[in-house]
């Protein structure tokens, strides 16, 4: 009787669990598309050897086979071969709504790129914001994805914070709080030349764990870029790295009215997390002026977030030198141009494109540098840009969404013939100040500025 009563505990305990361990949930049963909805496209979805098999198509847009499931905080896994010259991604925690773009897929994408560009794993927002991790800022991660052959993606989404892994090389770090729940999906690239008809994407081994989490993901993965998109904060990893809020979010501290000592009554205003300057043209009397920080910076990595209106102008400025010779409300410095490009006139003035955004104002056109190209994949007035300026021992670096645009040197010959032939050649010592203000410019123009944040390097 006791070695029966034995028997029937140790059965009851092999059922039970292991505490604190994840269980995996497979997506796909391997034999048909159960639990599973085409959504977009017409691109064909077919099943061959317990693998999806996505082919694309000519004319059709973007495909997507997603579930009919919603996961919030996940690991998700699978395998992914596709062949070159056929573009594709998973979507995560996304959405298909029909009162919104007639219920075109929407949200995070984690890519699946086998061409030159190998940005393999980086996290794409689809139909929304953009590139928010390109792999332009990992080039070990670019390094992860074998062109035909099969790739092991690893996924987590955990709060609003969004990792990938691909053949265990860390890939994308991105915290943004966007969308905490969605669907999963298989995307069939859109394509536009023949030769691309009938190209394959292939999935397999798709599996989601949804509790006990810490137990299936990866440890470390620290030694690529993090990027946020959080507004106003900053992550634990941030604030180890000696990243400060330039800006709390709510108040003018550590800000002022350039060339002088007051924040300005007017022009300015602070609403929602948000630093606005008003448009002002029509209205001189609402116009604050440019403003400043209080201190002054040397070597600097700055990073924000800006929203244009149509039309707009404005310009971060730094290594900004008070002169009281000036009248409040201006001052001269190296700039990072704002511009609404395509309707703005100043962006046909200058030289060759030299006062477009991102571009060292006047002095040097902002290009693709990380690409490669002329398209800077800047979003368009209304939505959010992400700005970067990293300034040290005189290597100055111009990114715009985490895109490279323009990089030199401050104290090189080079630099000075530049400005010798601007319009600050009148400017005695520009831009050679070992230290300086960060500036904010009033044009006059609405433009929102958020998630100022700047470490000393």
């Amino acid at each position: 009787m006791l070695k029966h009563r034995l028997l029937i505990s140790l059965v009851v305990l092999s059922t039970i669990p292991s505490f604190g361990q994840a269980r995996w949930k497979d997506l796909f049963n391997g034999t048909d598309l159960k639990g599973w909805v085409k959504r977009n496209g017409n691109a064909d979805y077919k099943i061959v050897d317990k693998t999806i098999v996505g082919v694309s198509q000519l004319n059709t847009p973007n495909t997507f086979l997603c579930t009919e499931e919603t996961y919030g905080d996940f690991v998700l896994e699978m395998d992914v071969k596709v062949e070159k010259g056929l573009n594709s991604g998973i979507q995560i925690r996304s959405l298909s709504d029909p009162n919104q773009n007639n219920g075109r897929v929407h949200g995070y994408q984690v890519e699946i790129d086998p061409g030159n560009r190998a940005w393999s794993g980086g996290i794409y927002d689809e139909a929304r914001s953009g590139w928010l991790y390109p792999l332009s800022i990992n080039p070990k991660g670019q390094t992860a994805f074998k062109s035909g052959q099969w790739n092991k993606y690893h996924i987590e989404a955990i709060g609003p914070h969004l990792k990938t892994w691909i053949n265990g090389i860390p890939c994308a770090d991105v915290w943004d709080n966007q969308t905490a729940r969605g669907f999963i999906a298989l995307q069939v690239h859109q394509i536009k030349r023949q030769e691309q008809n009938g190209l394959t994407v292939q999935w397999r081994n798709i599996r989601i764990a949804t509790e006990n989490l810490p137990s299936v993901t990866i440890k470390g993965g620290d030694a690529i870029q993090e990027v946020s998109y959080l507004q106003n904060q900053l992550t634990e990893r941030e604030q180890k790295q000696g990243w400060k809020l330039l800006w709390d979010g709510k108040t003018s501290n550590g800000w002022k009215l350039a060339n002088a000592d007051n924040f300005p009554t007017a022009g300015w205003a602070m609403q929602d997390g948000v630093l606005k300057v008003l448009g002002s043209k029509k209205d001189s009397v609402r116009k604050g002026g440019d403003i400043e920080t209080v201190k002054e910076f040397a070597n600097f990595e700055l990073e924000l977030d800006f929203k244009l209106t149509t039309g707009a102008n404005s310009g971060v400025k730094y290594f900004v030198v008070d002169d009281p010779k000036k009248r409040p409300g201006t001052g001269a410095g190296p700039e990072y141009q704002i511009l609404d490009d395509k309707v703005h006139p100043d962006a046909k003035e200058g030289v060759n494109g030299n006062r477009t955004t991102a571009s060292l104002y006047d002095l040097i056109t902002a290009e693709n540098l990380s690409e490669g190209g002329t398209d800077k994949r800047m979003n368009v007035p209304g939505k959010w840009n992400k700005l970067r300026i990293v300034a040290k021992d005189g290597h100055v670096e111009h990114w715009l969404n985490n895109l490279k645009m323009v990089e030199y040197d401050r104290h090189s010959q080079i630099f000075r013939n530049l400005v010798a032939k601007s319009k600050y050649n009148t400017y005695p010592n520009f831009a050679q100040a070992p230290a300086g203000h960060i500036l904010f410019q009033d044009h006059g123009d609405e433009v929102q500025f958020r998630s100022i944040k700047i470490r000393e390097l």
